[in-house]
């Protein structure tokens, strides 16, 4: 009987649709593990097709791609580690989300994601078939009890490997970051030991797919809880952990504990590594930012330096009449910092044009925020057209309270090809800027020091696109706007529980409008990364013809 064994944890960065290269990846990290003398190499959920691969895996010439990719693979097995991972796999005509051993040439053993997520992001009952509750794998005398991510945040999957005389549990995952979901995991996968008796492998990818980001941070915990081994966020690793057997019982030696990130430095890991993947992934030459000197568009620069490097990334200050001293003299500061390229067009000359062009058409009304939109929207035009030119993309700047709130022109500032604030409230902007002038994060192409000067914290955000204008003359100060946003938002929370803990009726009623009838600008937005639980796209689908306003 086998006492010993070693199983390497392989936290990878797939690219969805990218069959050879994540195959390729899969081949290299076997390859490594098996220098450090791994028995198997344990990779993350769907990491053959990328995760989420959507409707990628209803295209039969995918599956066929898929499976024709994992058999070439298998064949490779023959001696050192074997190798256990996620692939989509058909099964009497049905796709089921899938986790595959390959051993001795061949695919040894393949079981079926039980626990479909439907909920938030997910939406797996519309691809993928349901599988039954598992039994375990017998590896090399070792019986496996292998999870598929969702399988672990309920009893019901490890309660069956359990009782069907499962030694370890290993979880194949593809679980996305959002705030405080560390805890969240680490929490259930106490509760599945403490419930079963059993040690936990718990392997996650990392990387950015579209509007998700995933933090990695995989762990194993011993039979008794303890933390035996941590792998960092926010890159990739390869990690071996050793097993032995005591008393009829599998304990894993203490290894490396990495410090997860938490707090502000995770959100701003997640917001480059986003970033980072969609340019890199979508071949990108850079990026192009409109710079306008407030705190948004410095954030967004900041993040974008860290992600791609500065030489990647130009900025783009477009004054009009209303453009302040200030502001030019803080979008130049903030390119210093940076380092970055900032080209500086003038909108006027597209002011007067526009003013002339449409002067008939507008006959005698009065100016009003039409005129102001036209700004917007030329500078979007601005905008489009470097990329148009250079193949770099835009990156938007609008945060996630004026996109609660409409506070954004269709067209114009929502210009872009992602918006990397999109899910981050005007609050937090504030708290990332003010640490990223502290803290330069691991991994970051950017400067050690300030990314800004200390005034674009700390003045008024404004869009100057009329005299002395601020945000607060149409919206109510952030630190309130923020509060009730999250309440209607985040929890769910009608007019009436949100009065009851004591925000104004009036107040809440009018953010509670302005969220509803922004619906349909925010179905235009760009995409962005995910942070919060219930960020708006797929978290969040409400009808935009919609009479049901309480």
């Amino acid at each position: 009987m086998t006492d010993r064994l070693a199983i390497a944890l392989a936290q990878l960065n797939p690219t969805v649709g990218d069959i050879t290269g994540n195959i390729a990846r899969l081949r290299e990290a076997r390859n490594e593990a098996a220098s450090l003398g791994a028995d198997l190499l344990v990779a993350s959920e769907l990491v053959v097709a990328g995760y989420p691969p959507e409707d990628l895996v209803i295209r039969p010439a995918f599956l066929d791609a898929v499976e024709a990719a994992v058999q070439a693979l298998a064949a490779e097995t023959h001696a050192g580690p074997a190798l256990l991972f996620g692939a989509p796999w058909r099964d009497q005509g049905r796709v089921h989300n899938a986790a595959l051993l390959l051993d001795g040439g061949r695919i040894a053993a393949v079981r079926f994601k039980h626990d479909l997520p439907n909920y938030g992001v997910f939406d797996e009952k519309r691809v993928f078939t349901a599988g039954p509750l598992p039994g375990p794998i017998n590896f090399r005398d070792v019986r496996l009890g292998v999870m598929v991510c969702e399988d672990m945040w309920t009893e019901d999957v490890t309660e069956c490997l359990e009782e069907s005389g499962a030694e370890l549990l290993v979880v194949l995952n593809g679980s996305p970051f959002e705030t405080e979901k560390l805890d969240r995991r680490l929490n259930l996968a106490v509760a599945r030991v403490t419930e079963s008796g059993l040690p936990l492998v718990y392997v996650n990818q990392i990387g950015g797919q579209d509007e998700l980001v995933f933090d990695g941070a995989s762990f194993v915990l011993d039979a008794d809880c303890a933390l035996k081994a941590q792998l960092a966020g926010w890159r990739e690793e390869i990690a071996l952990t050793e097993w032995t057997r005591e008393d009829g019982a599998w304990h894993c030696a203490r290894a490396r504990l990495a410090r997860p990130a938490d707090g502000l430095e995770s959100v701003y890991q997640a917001l480059v590594l986003g970033l980072r993947d969609y340019v890199q992934k979508n071949r990108f030459p850079g990026v192009i930012i409109g710079l306008s000197g407030g705190i948004d568009s410095a954030i967004t620069a900041a993040i974008a330096v860290d992600a791609i490097g500065r030489e990647k990334v130009r900025c783009v200050m477009m004054p009009s009449p209303f453009t302040s001293r200030e502001s030019l003299e803080d979008a130049e500061g903030v390119a210093k910092l940076l380092g970055v390229q900032l080209d500086l067009i003038s909108i006027e000359p597209a002011m007067a044009a526009f003013g002339e062009m449409l002067k008939d058409a507008f006959g005698n009304l009065p100016p009003d925020t039409t005129e102001e939109n036209i700004q917007a929207r030329a500078r979007g035009i601005t905008l489009m057209a470097l990329s148009n030119k250079t193949g770099s993309m835009v990156v938007s700047t609008g945060n996630k309270s004026e996109m609660s709130c409409g506070y954004a022109t269709l067209y114009g500032d929502m210009c872009g090809g992602y918006a990397i604030l999109k899910d981050v409230y005007k609050t937090a902007v504030f708290a990332l800027s003010r640490w990223r002038n502290a803290h330069r994060p691991e991994g970051a192409h950017g400067p050690a020091g300030p990314v800004m000067p200390e005034r674009v914290i700390t003045k008024p955000p404004t869009a100057e696109l009329k005299p002395n204008q601020t945000d607060q003359d149409t919206l109510p100060p952030y630190d309130l706007l923020d509060a009730i946003l999250e309440r209607l938002n985040e929890r769910d929370q009608g007019v009436d529980e949100t009065v009851a803990e004591g925000y104004d009726r009036d107040m809440v009623q009018r953010v509670w409008r302005m969220l509803l009838n922004a619906e349909y600008k925010r179905r235009q937005a760009p995409p962005g990364v995910k942070i919060t639980p219930r960020s708006f796209g797929r978290d969040r689908r409400y009808p935009i013809v919609n009479a049901f306003k309480r």
